[in-house]
């Protein structure tokens, strides 16, 4: 029978490109896996991170086998970004691909297991790169590219007949279960098996949630393909996720030679442009969040507790949907989903810049396979992503074929779930991106980035009239907060905990009135690590999650969510980090799904309100320490406040009044050009509708253009810093076009009559 061991005890690693080592280096520093070695660097904002060809290396037995012919495997669960692996001294297998699982056969590597002698151990040795390379995606991204062996090694030990273990590293075996209208299941079931003769047989044995065998059937093993009818099924959802267990069993008359088992739901689902998301026959629109696999210093290098932690925070949210960004997450977070009950978005690495060159476009398509086929059974699956705001970059014929190329692909492994997409925000409504995938999905951050928060109701409903074909959904949104900074009148890009929470008060109002929105996903669950950013005074990191990247501290973000989202009843009162308060009165801010909260002041009832999720309260403090506690029913929560003369000086982000001084002073600069006059583009000099990759080879005009960006959207544009090589691409006009109301009127005009003085080089 099948032997799986874990390797994940007692590795050595070295942070040198050392070269294969000839025998084990005992001198190399000892790790348990999962480990990765940017696990401080990758977002502890020191500007840059390790990217680099480092060594990993282990010895192992060769397995004991009762019957001849038998083979190993080693099993690598994730190796960022590319790797060799190596077996006494000989190269097994080389993959390029930070996030999926594959497997060398290394049977004819090692060496044969007679006792217990030291000289028969093997050394197995791992090359692991999270190095640029131009045919490996992601090509450049907003997060940090970890390196190392953060999801584990395993040894495979198999009989000679076995289920296939070589096809992009899934597990050999496929469970389609399909609803029939007698209120039965269907389940389509294939096995694929290495190495039988006409002895063996595929037995197949379908278990309930009780363990109790509810269907069955025999296979040959050359032929195994069968459909199985479960009466009375079950169905999976996401108030009651209920998997059944499916198993594989290779039998050569009376012994059993090699098992594969597998958790499965029996579920329906569509999307309708009008209705929305359909689970079951019931109309569900999906709201929930994105998720970043990473944790504070701990890299992407999660345990399987910390990822089912992470579920459960996002359960405990009340979300049903999660989009996994982006790129394959580990089998144990798919596992967990499946558990729990999230409708999940699984996408490749697709994102921000495309590279024409067949290699990159081959690396996409050995991706996408991996993702599927080794995912294929988690019912908690429905949507296959094909990229993430490719347009940053431009488009071509060539970026719309390879879409088509890899939405067909999708489609053919798997014709059960639907395709989708997530636009960058400025893709035009007649884009050719449209119609290739099922479904799509715009990310978009007005009231961030760029525009108002209030624009995006109206840009959805725009949308959704001048395509009333078209499934749409919101992938990404959301805004800074970091919890350092308050203040009485939160304002778009202050990186407050008060605007972030406004803002999303907002969103999950616009979400809630448009059922037709198939997805929403808040951009994100938690803080992650994106070493090249420098803002709101936090570098290395993206703030946007509604918890911490340490998971240790819940936004007050989150708890709006919660109170539209999660049936349990909930009273959270916002702004107890917002602690110290100036003035004569102040504004009290209560989440609730609650129709009636009381709030309390020093213990007496200060006012009584019935609202919709939000309830607001004006009150007046007392000098010194104050106690507030909102009431709903017999839920309660209690913070302190303290009335000072002053609020402390660091609520306020220096940067937030220097930007503004900024703004007036470019125009200050400007002198009296006529900024309501046409926009002049003389051959030969730079304007806006250059790339800035082009304008960088004048550092003169470079110059320009990354303070205009730093002033209008608050990020540093350089070569080699910053968000560089997402932007690079990028024309001036379409980068301010982005910044929509943050960058004042007769700003772009301004930058042109800038540009246009400068020579090109």
């Amino acid at each position: 029978m099948r032997n799986v061991i874990n390797l994940n005890q007692d590795w050595r690693f070295i942070k040198e490109d050392t070269g294969l080592p000839e025998r084990f280096p005992d001198n190399w520093q000892r790790v348990d896996l999962p480990h990765s070695w940017n696990a401080v660097d990758g977002h502890d904002g020191n500007g840059s991170y390790d990217r680099g060809k480092y060594w990993y290396a282990k010895r192992f037995k060769t397995p004991m086998q009762p019957l001849k012919g038998g083979r190993v495997y080693v099993e690598i669960l994730a190796a960022g970004q590319q790797a060799a692996v190596y077996v006494n001294g000989k190269e097994a297998v080389y993959h390029e691909g930070g996030y999926s699982a594959f497997r060398a056969d290394i049977t004819d590597l090692c060496k044969e297991n007679k006792g217990n002698k030291e000289d028969e151990e093997n050394l197995l040795v791992v090359a692991c790169s999270n190095e640029y390379k131009d045919s490996v995606y992601p090509q450049s991204a907003d997060f940090t590219f970890y390196g190392g062996l953060y999801r584990g090694v395993n040894l495979i030990s198999v009989p000679g007949a076995h289920f296939d273990l070589d096809y992009y590293g899934g597990p050999g075996f496929n469970v389609t279960p399909r609803i029939c209208e007698c209120g039965a299941a269907a389940f389509e079931l294939e096995a694929w098996v290495k190495n039988a003769d006409e002895n063996f047989t595929v037995m197949y044995s379908i278990k309930d949630a009780e363990g109790l065998e509810v269907a069955g059937a025999v296979r040959p093993a050359d032929d195994t393909k069968v459909t199985v009818y479960v009466p009375d099924v079950v169905k999976w959802d996401m108030e009651h996720p209920y998997l059944y267990t499916v198993t594989a069993l290779l039998q050569r008359r009376n012994e059993a030679y090699d098992e594969v088992t597998v958790r499965t739901g029996v579920r329906s689902f569509s999307c309708d442009p009008d209705k929305g998301f359909i689970l079951n026959g019931v109309e569900t629109p999906l709201r929930g969040v994105s998720r970043h696999q990473d944790r504070l210093y701990v890299g992407n290098a999660l345990t399987r507790q910390e990822h089912y932690e992470d579920a459960k925070i996002i359960k405990e949210l009340g979300a049903n949907t999660i989009r996994l960004a982006h790129y394959q997450h580990s089998r144990d977070f798919y596992d967990a989903c499946d558990e729990l009950g999230f409708a999940v978005w699984a996408e490749i690495p697709f994102i921000s810049v495309f590279n024409p060159d067949p290699a990159a476009h081959e690396n996409c398509i050995s991706q996408m396979k991996e993702l599927i086929i080794q995912n294929y059974n988690h019912p908690s699956i429905m949507f296959w992503g094909i990229s993430n705001e490719i347009l940053i970059g431009g488009i071509s014929g060539k970026l719309v074929e390879n879409h088509v190329e890899l939405n067909a692909l999708c489609k053919k492994l798997d014709p059960t779930r639907l395709t989708t997409i997530a636009h960058v925000s400025m893709t035009p409504f007649d884009s050719p991106l449209h119609g290739i995938t099922d479904i799509e999905s715009y990310n978009h951050y007005f009231g961030w980035y760029g525009g108002r928060m209030e624009d995006n109701g109206p840009w959805l409903d725009k949308f959704h009239s001048a395509h009333p074909e078209i499934c749409l959904g919101l992938s990404e949104y959301g805004c800074e907060g970091i919890l350092t900074y308050h203040g009485p009148k939160p304002a778009c890009k202050d990186y407050s905990e008060e605007y972030q929470a406004l803002y999303h008060e907002h969103m999950a109002k616009v979400l809630d009135e448009r059922p037709w929105i198939w997805s929403s996903h808040v951009w994100n669950m938690f803080d992650f690590g994106c070493a090249a950013r420098d803002e709101g005074g936090v570098s290395g990191r993206n703030n946007k999650g509604l918890v911490t990247m340490d998971r240790k501290t819940k936004k007050d973000s989150y708890y709006i969510y919660k109170a539209y989202w999660n049936k349990e009843p909930m009273v959270h009162l916002c702004g107890r980090r917002y602690a110290r308060r100036a003035g004569e009165t102040t504004q009290i801010r209560v989440y609730s799904n609650q129709p009636v909260v009381k709030l309390y002041l020093n213990g007496k009832e200060a006012a009584e309100k019935a609202a919709d999720k939000v309830f607001v309260f004006t009150v007046a403090l007392e000098d010194g320490f104050n106690t507030i506690t909102a009431g709903a029913g017999n839920l309660k929560d209690t913070i302190v406040l303290e009335k000072v003369a002053k609020e402390p000086s660091i609520y306020v982000l220096p940067e937030v009044n220097e930007r503004a001084e900024g703004v007036a002073n470019w125009f200050k600069l400007a002198g009296n050009m006529d900024l309501k006059a046409p926009m002049e583009f003389p051959e030969g000099k730079y304007s806006v509708k250059d790339s800035i990759e082009e304008i960088a080879k004048c550092p003169e005009a470079l110059k320009v253009v990354s303070e205009a960006i730093k002033l209008t959207m608050n990020m540093k544009v350089a070569p080699g810093e910053g968000m560089w090589d997402m932007m690079k691409s990028m024309t001036m006009e379409s980068a301010i076009s982005m910044a929509g109301s943050l960058a004042p009127e007769g700003f772009l005009e301004s930058l042109n009559a800038k540009l246009i003085q400068f020579d090109k080089k």
